[in-house]
């Protein structure tokens, strides 16, 4: 059977992010969408004064998600890929409905077994930094992240190094243009702990060149989940890629998407 799969973005992003590889996926004959993320996309919104994305967490973002996985699964297999924070929801979501996914795909995206501070420091991140400089207002205040993203200068060269240090400076800003300027502050620490779901076969694309999820951490992922469920392990596999410069040249994942 045709298997469907859907696609989670990360922090700021939205479905355009995936756009180049739902166009490849679709083109070899399979089916594939992506999730705008509750206050992403089409549905962002920047209210005076405040944060569309204020109150908003992970039950908001699984129930968004789930909706489509229920869909797709009348249709047959489906596999929920995401990438960096997109990990968490894709853990939530399996938590919730194991029985829904042929099977879930980690790219360079968050997979907790343990606290998420507990990961803090673990590999240099080039993007950590950064973050301060980005800040275009309080976030307690808000009651969300809000960034404005630069064009030029030295925190987007920074920017450059950590998400996309195998692509050209014009593709970065296209890529920018893309993205939100709002987050959700409220994730649910037991709701993205990796219990259910770990009954799904669960695939981790490792992102060799990742400077903003570095390889050390997407391998404390994989290790962590390996011991805690060690008769469901990771099936590993690894694609020479930035942060997102596999969004913008989807071969490589397409090939291992296709593949798996």
């Amino acid at each position: 059977m045709i298997t469907t799969f859907v696609l989670v973005h990360g922090a700021f992003c939205s479905a355009a992010v995936w756009s180049p590889l739902v166009r490849e996926l679709t083109l070899r004959g399979h089916r594939a969408l992506a999730v705008d993320l509750p206050g992403h996309g089409p549905t962002a919104r920047v209210p005076d004064g405040g944060s569309a994305l204020a109150g908003v967490g992970t039950a908001d973002d699984v129930a968004a998600v789930r909706a489509v996985v229920e869909r797709a699964a009348r249709n047959g297999p489906v596999a929920l890929v995401g990438t960096s924070r997109g990990g968490l929801t894709v853990t939530a979501t399996a938590n919730a409905v194991p029985d829904l996914l042929a099977r879930a795909v980690y790219v360079s995206a968050w997979c907790c077994t343990a606290p998420r501070a507990s990961y803090d420091g673990v590999g240099e991140s080039l993007l950590d930094p950064l973050v301060g400089g980005l800040l275009a207002a309080d976030p307690v205040a808000l009651g969300a992240l809000r960034v404005a993203w630069p064009t030029s200068g030295e925190t987007f060269d920074g920017l450059r190094r950590a998400l996309l240090a195998d692509g050209t400076a014009d593709e970065l800003r296209g890529y920018l243009a893309s993205m939100d300027t709002d987050e959700s502050l409220h994730i649910d620490e037991e709701a993205i702990r990796l219990r259910a779901g770990a009954a799904v076969p669960r695939t981790y694309v490792r992102l060799t060149e990742d400077r903003a999820l570095p390889l050390a951490l997407q391998d404390r992922f994989v290790a962590d989940a390996d011991a805690a469920f060690p008769d469901h392990p990771f099936d590993v596999h690894d694609l020479r890629s930035s942060h997102v410069g596999f969004q913008l040249r989807p071969d490589g994942l397409a090939d291992l998407l296709t593949g798996a």
